[in-house]
């Protein structure tokens, strides 16, 4: 029995979309307040990306989790821990920092009081559910 050539090349392609492609790690980090989460999710995510540094990486605020992102922000707690810096070190690494339009707007804050660093999306909540659902990203709430 002979196949054709359309036969052989119909299999190779089925077959192909069956392997397994390697598949990139992503993950969402979730900030809703940042005098209890940033500097541990920052930790968190140096240590990630120290031991996976392929992660994809996205950190979305919102509420009192924006704050970490302002412009000159430092930790409450330990004054020394500059929130710019490292995000910055991070942003380089590969990691996106999103801040919620809705807080911006419940909040009264304004675009340009944030570290040129962070990104806006129209609603926190709503972009960790489409990472989730849509772009199959794993989450961690630090």
């Amino acid at each position: 029995m002979r196949l054709s050539f359309k036969i052989v090349t119909a299999l190779l392609a089925s077959a192909l979309m069956l392997t397994p492609v390697f598949a990139q790690d992503k993950v969402v980090y979730h900030i809703d307040d940042a005098a209890t989460q940033a500097t541990k999710g920052l930790r968190n995510i140096r240590n990630h990306l120290d031991v996976a540094p392929d992660t994809k990486i996205a950190v979305v605020t919102h509420a009192n989790g924006v704050d970490f992102l302002m412009e000159g922000a430092k930790d409450a707690k330990n004054p020394d821990i500059d929130y710019g810096a490292l995000v910055s070190a991070l942003k380089a690494r590969g990691v996106t920092f999103e801040v919620c339009e809705i807080t911006l707007k419940n909040r009264n804050l304004k675009k340009d009081q944030f570290n040129l660093d962070a990104s806006f999306t129209p609603s926190g909540v709503v972009r960790i559910g489409q990472l989730q659902s849509r772009e199959k990203y794993a989450y961690i709430k630090p």
